[in-house]
């Protein structure tokens, strides 16, 4: 019996932006292929990633083409923090524009990188992951390899809340299931800072249960227990549904002395007119023959 592999049955598809408390959604679990309402499971193989097999039955870069979309040389590998890992909201971000939702998604172990709180309040009306430089992290992260309509409807998304940056990879290493070392990655941080548990002054972990963070916050905070308040659902309601609400929570962030500013990103910003696509970022020097323990 041909197992059912769709978003419901798999219990992925969760759309964030619709239901602000499930943020960040379920990540994919392993190496897989969205295509539309469905996740694919990819067979790793000690190749690149076009190489891989779909459900054991033809390399990755065939199952594409024959889908009449672009091959995984030709797309742009995006390390993605909090709902962009889930298969559910990144469905919902490309299909409600038309753009055909077939991602491939996989689990990659990154070093040098933690997940924290973005210092603002989404236009959902939750508080959004943001990734973090530290150097003694390591965190598995899904990277998404996006076509570049794909990224230009991502980007439109984040932009201005999150820049893009590029990460090389040997400044942060970045490792496949098969052992592969990437090259580099493109990643989306955010312009408004990292939210810092007050009492330890180093960032608040993100990527966790929202509701236990949006409570935190309120018990925290007098002003935004008034503005916000009195819980998370609450929060979201109000906050999703009025901007000036989410810019004056924001604000509070900054008054309350919640925000370290984010600035180890800066020298890695992605301006240039030209995207880079797996194709121009070549897996480090000997990475593939390489065992990768742990996958």
């Amino acid at each position: 019996m041909t197992m059912d592999r769709s978003l419901a049955a798999l219990g992925l598809d969760d759309v964030p932006a619709k239901q602000p408390l499930t943020y960040p959604g379920r990540p994919t679990p392993g190496p897989s292929l969205l295509t539309g309402d469905e996740l694919l499971e990819l067979g790793v193989r000690r190749l690149r990633l076009g190489e891989w097999y779909v459900d054991e039955q033809r390399q990755l870069d065939e199952t594409l083409k024959e889908l009449g979309q672009a091959v995984t040389g030709r797309r742009h590998p995006v390390v993605s923090v909090g709902s962009n890992a889930s298969p559910g909201q990144v469905a919902h971000k490309l299909t409600r524009l038309g753009i055909p939702a077939t991602v491939p998604m996989v689990p990659v172990r990154v070093r040098g990188i933690a997940v924290g709180c973005s210092g603002h309040i989404s236009p959902a009306g939750y508080v959004a992951g943001t990734p973090y430089v530290d150097r003694g992290a390591e965190t598995t992260l899904v990277v998404t390899w996006l076509d570049s309509t794909q990224l230009k409807a991502v980007d439109d998304t984040e932009f201005p809340d999150y820049q893009r940056a590029i990460l090389p990879g040997d400044a942060f290493p970045m490792t496949m299931p098969s052992g592969e070392r990437l090259g580099g990655a493109y990643i989306y941080f955010s312009t408004h800072g990292v939210l810092a548990d007050p009492d330890t002054l180093r960032p608040r972990p993100g990527g966790g249960d929202q509701s236990a963070l949006l409570a935190s916050l309120l018990e925290a905070s007098h002003g935004l227990r008034e503005l916000l308040g009195p819980d998370p659902a609450t929060w979201v309601e109000r906050a999703g549904a009025d901007r000036d609400l989410r810019e004056r929570g924001t604000l509070l962030f900054g008054q309350e002395g919640w925000v370290l500013p984010q600035t180890e990103f800066l020298p890695y910003v992605d301006d240039s007119p030209v995207l880079r696509l797996y194709d121009d970022l070549p897996p480090l020097e000997d990475s593939l023959p390489v065992p990768a323990p742990g996958f």
